[in-house]
């Protein structure tokens, strides 16, 4: 268990959407947070500006998740700050959609690079500093579509499927040191990423959903928030199903 007054906590993807608010939901005098964003400085500075407003410390730091080197790096920074990582999440994740007959290696690359390397490349580093702790908490982020499939969508369903793969396999490795790894499978959530579909797209989704609307990143935190804490010592290599009945 970790000193609660020294709580350091690792969000991945934390300018906007759900990552931002992982990062508001952690936000308290106790906890300091460290986040990466890829491009969008403005969305990681007003990320650190709501944490600061709730009592919290963030600091955003612009990280290629797919780089082993910019990874190892972030790391080596958070380490040197604070000397340990209690809390892993992670959120980045990035889309090429498009019918696997004329999809472009590019797009199945990025993808694959981003959400499921990444997850590789944080996991290995943040795993080692919490081996040595005998202590921590990963929550990877999949997706309702890692277990469903979707059309146009063949290289994202690989990887939050792979990303279900890697926290069950790493679960099982990392237990007998203390450290849990589970995954939350978002449904449909309102985010910059799902605001770039069509009208009739959106609707089609709602109309999947026995709740009737979609999510809010605000509906996804407190599984997250639960996984982290004391509460879930006992669960380890799970997949949380947070989608509204889209997916039984």
């Amino acid at each position: 268990m970790p000193d609660q007054d020294n709580r350091t906590v690792v969000v991945t993807g934390g300018s906007r959407g759900i990552g931002r608010a992982i990062c508001v939901a952690f936000a308290d005098p106790q906890t300091i947070i460290f986040f990466n964003y890829s491009t969008d400085s403005a969305g990681a500075e007003e990320t650190e500006t709501l944490v600061t407003k709730l009592g919290g410390r963030a600091t955003g730091m612009r990280v290629n998740v797919s780089s082993a080197i910019d990874v190892a790096d972030f790391f080596k920074k958070i380490i040197d700050a604070t000397g340990r990582i209690d809390v892993l999440v992670n959120n980045a994740g990035v889309t090429r959609d498009g019918l696997l007959v004329r999809m472009k290696e590019k797009d199945w690359t990025d993808v694959i690079d981003t959400n499921l390397k990444g997850a590789f490349n944080c996991m290995k580093l943040a795993a080692k500093t919490m081996m040595k702790q005998r202590y921590g908490r990963i929550i990877n982020m999949t997706s309702v579509v890692g277990v469903s499939g979707n059309p146009g969508q063949a290289n994202y369903v690989a990887s939050k499927a792979g990303i279900i793969g890697l926290t069950k396999s790493a679960a099982k490795e990392l237990a007998s040191r203390g450290i849990t790894v589970n995954a939350v499978a978002p449904g449909y959530v309102e985010t910059d990423m799902t605001a770039m579909l069509s009208d009739n797209a959106k609707q089609a989704m709602i109309d999947q959903i026995p709740l009737g609307r979609a999510a809010t990143p605000e509906d996804i935190t407190p599984t997250v928030m639960f996984l982290a804490s004391e509460d879930a010592a006992y669960i380890t290599g799970q997949v949380i199903h947070v989608n509204g009945g889209m997916y039984m």
